[in-house]
């Protein structure tokens, strides 16, 4: 898809979503589609109908920040949708330089293998932009070993998603991993719509999935920052939770999610069985390692 599509089909999608009375507009006669007419959001927005109209078929060369904050309002994006509209408008505006700039880094300083080897009471998961892992610490490799065993390296969290049977017995939520990951991804791709990487596993994630394709026609976008996820761990049953993605402004191309527990929480005394079992684990798939049964 160009970028005139994504911009035409999100603004149509979200103005869809959107009632009159959810913009203090009394509704009048009958509506063929749901959400609000254009005259009506352009009546929000402050801008004439035939400005909003070029706008929603996709042209937002030349828009100024200010028209996308009012269109934003209009359209009651929330803070994912409102930064996915701004990036949407700096690719209409961007210029050949743009479009040629260098990929963001994502080789693995050493400094940073360490800070992810160095947290050991949560899952620390270090990945890049299209959601393959980069690096784990030993709980986080302990975590996600059944992913380990259902792929080959590198581990792809999408691809595990959409291809692999087993993430469904993996996350219990599976519906909602999966319209995470593609608004996460979606929003990636926003973001970065010169990255060849991440448009061609949009492609292979679209030609091989239905499940994706129905999500990515949706046009929703996340900011993966926080939230609670439920895993099905062989070893030590139902684990649920926290996470926090924490960006790296040295390292563009990267981010880290810790996974951590409550103290004194079942799922922390699960955290602490899955470290002792994957030390177990570990010792038994070295060669020559010397067990606790063979002592």
């Amino acid at each position: 898809m160009t970028n005139r599509d994504d911009v035409r089909e999100f603004l149509s999608s979200r103005r869809a979503k959107v009632s009159p009375e959810m913009v203090g507009l009394p509704s009048v006669g009958p509506r063929r589609v749901p959400g609000l007419r254009r005259g009506e959001v352009a009546t929000v927005a402050g801008v004439s109908v035939e400005y909003y109209t070029k706008l929603e078929r996709g042209d937002l060369r030349g828009v100024s920040d200010e028209v996308v904050e009012a269109i934003a309002g209009a359209l009651r994006l929330d803070a994912a949708e409102r930064s996915h509209l701004v990036d949407l408008a700096r690719t209409a505006n961007a210029g050949t330089r743009a479009r040629r700039r260098p990929a963001p880094r994502t080789s693995l300083r050493p400094s940073l293998r360490h800070l992810v080897d160095s947290i050991t009471t949560g899952a620390a998961v270090l990945g890049n932009l299209r959601g393959d892992v980069v690096a784990t610490n030993e709980l986080a490799r302990a975590l996600y070993d059944p992913v380990y065993r259902a792929q080959p390296e590198p581990l792809s969290f999408p691809r595990f998603t959409f291809f692999d049977p087993a993430a469904r017995e993996f996350y219990p939520d599976w519906d909602e991993i999966a319209d995470s990951s593609v608004a996460s991804l979606r929003t990636i791709a926003g973001r970065h719509p010169f990255d060849k990487a991440i448009t061609d596993l949009v492609g292979e994630l679209s030609t091989r999935s239905e499940e994706f394709r129905t999500r990515w026609a949706r046009h929703d976008v996340r900011l993966h920052i926080e939230g609670i996820k439920r895993m099905r761990h062989p070893v030590v049953g139902l684990l649920e939770l926290e996470y926090n993605t924490l960006g790296l402004p040295g390292d563009e191309g990267l981010g880290m999610t810790v996974y951590t527990a409550a103290p004194g929480s079942e799922a922390q005394e699960k955290l602490d069985l899955l470290a002792s079992w994957w030390a177990s684990e570990k010792a038994a798939r070295t060669p020559g390692a010397t067990t606790a049964s063979d002592r």
